[in-house]
């Protein structure tokens, strides 16, 4: 009875957390819709309403209408208000409220906390919350300075909400600005200012930590004495970053319609800019089009990777990445635990690792085939447009205003899978603890390879 009534106590969390999601992208979808919203003075459409409002609460970035051009100051603020609540994660905002009206949690509230979190119990949540919640500001706050500087002499006055807009979208990872049109591209202008790239890169990389990894950077100050977990997101971390922007120097170097004809310090900055933005942010510095085929198939593989567990990244994150890696280790050893550093990883964790990324896997390939025939799109920009979409990155070849109803549909939903769904499911594996089976069957040997 006490399993049962834990694992129905998981299951309504994660519902709640869904169900929190596509309230607020209702919401969004709803006000974006009133004519107030638009510059133009008439209503943007159900479409283009909930599109947007699902790309900003899912923290993706993706747009069927340039933000700037479309959207007045009120379209704008609500746009930002479901980045900021998408980040965060509604129920944080829950209990932001309830923590300022003196309300104490109650169990059920903090086993949501649990799993917006994707933490594995509920030890010292109300403090872990409550530091995210600092540190996110701070850390906005202090971005939206630097920018507003960098923007001030281009924007004037402008340059505040600009800059306050900029910093929030890249913290949270959306990937949304206020720049100029989207054909552009979002910092293409800004390719040669490497205080707007490095700043917009260090707020990507903060946001896409994990607020239980800054959590232990804060409190331990040492790199030995982290847990496993915290090494394993820092390091996974920057080996793709800095393995990705040594791939796309080399790639891209001479390709002219990137960072072919650029200084070399400035090749160097947008390589590294592109490896970060990867990770679920959805800025570019490079129009993603012009990138070679080969450029772009590493980016549909690292946009699926994404951030880090209780980040404000999506993808499948990067410590599943490393615990595959881990158990094809094993595996070529003949070994049957998956062990790093005198650990042994548990075996739900690693089934948990190979359902995420078997269902990822599947739904991006079912999406990226099916928008290709549909729109009759080479496969590989319907793949990155998928990918973009699934990673929750934003990042797109310039073919998203062009697809069909169908195909926007089917982005909605995989965005909405991308940030709500793959986290509830993996908060649920990760909640639920080592089951044993009540009935044990008799082993039998099968062929593998």
């Amino acid at each position: 009875m006490r399993a049962g009534g834990r694992r129905r106590r998981v299951v309504n969390s994660t519902r709640v957390i869904a169900f929190s999601f596509a309230g607020v992208i209702l919401m969004g979808t709803l006000l974006l819709m009133l004519p107030i919203s638009s510059v133009s003075g008439e209503s943007c459409g159900l479409m283009t309403a909930l599109f947007t409002a699902t790309s900003a609460t899912c923290v993706t970035g993706l747009i069927l209408v340039d933000t700037l051009t479309q959207f007045t100051l009120f379209g704008q603020v609500v746009i930002l208000l479901l980045i900021q609540l998408g980040g965060l994660g509604f129920m944080s905002v829950i209990f932001l409220l309830a923590s300022l009206v003196r309300k104490r949690m109650s169990l059920s509230q903090r086993l949501m906390m649990v799993s917006a979190f994707n933490l594995n119990d509920m030890h010292d949540v109300a403090r872990l919350v409550g530091n995210a919640f600092r540190l996110t500001f701070v850390l906005e706050a202090m971005g939206a300075v630097i920018l507003t500087g960098c923007f001030l002499p281009r924007y004037g006055v402008q340059a505040i909400w600009k800059g306050v807009f900029t910093s929030v979208s890249a913290f949270c990872n959306a990937g949304f600005d206020l720049l100029g049109p989207a054909q552009a591209g979002s910092l293409t202008t800004y390719s040669d200012n490497p205080v707007v790239l490095l700043t917009v890169a260090a707020l990507i990389v903060c946001g896409g930590l994990g607020f239980f990894v800054w959590e232990e950077i804060l409190h331990q100050r040492s790199f030995r004495r982290l847990s496993l977990y915290s090494k394993m997101v820092l390091v996974i971390t920057g080996a793709l970053i800095v393995g990705g922007a040594l791939f796309f120097l080399a790639v891209e170097h001479k390709n002219p319609q990137t960072l072919g004809g650029m200084p070399w310090w400035q090749q160097g900055i947008n390589a590294l800019f592109q490896s970060i933005t990867l990770r679920t942010a959805g800025f570019q510095s490079i129009h993603q089009g012009y990138l070679r085929e080969v450029s772009q198939l590493v980016c549909v593989l690292l946009m699926l990777v994404g951030g880090s567990s209780g980040s404000t990244a999506g993808g499948i994150k990067t410590v599943t990445l490393g615990v595959l890696v881990l158990s094809m280790r094993a595996g070529l050893h003949g070994r049957s635990n998956v062990t790093l550093r005198g650990r042994t990883i548990p075996l739900t964790k690693v089934l948990s690792a190979v359902t995420l990324v078997l269902v990822v896997s599947m739904m991006f390939l079912f999406s990226s085939v099916a928008i290709s025939l549909v729109d009759g799109v080479p496969y590989l920009a319907a793949a990155y447009e998928t990918a973009s979409a699934m990673g929750t990155v934003g990042l797109t070849t310039g073919i998203t205003p062009t697809l069909s109803t169908f195909s926007h549909i089917l982005l909605v939903a995989m965005m909405y899978m991308g940030r709500v769904g793959v986290l509830s499911f993996s908060v649920a594996f990760l909640s639920q603890g080592e089951r044993k089976s009540r009935i044990q069957y008799p082993e039998s040997d099968v062929m593998i390879g």
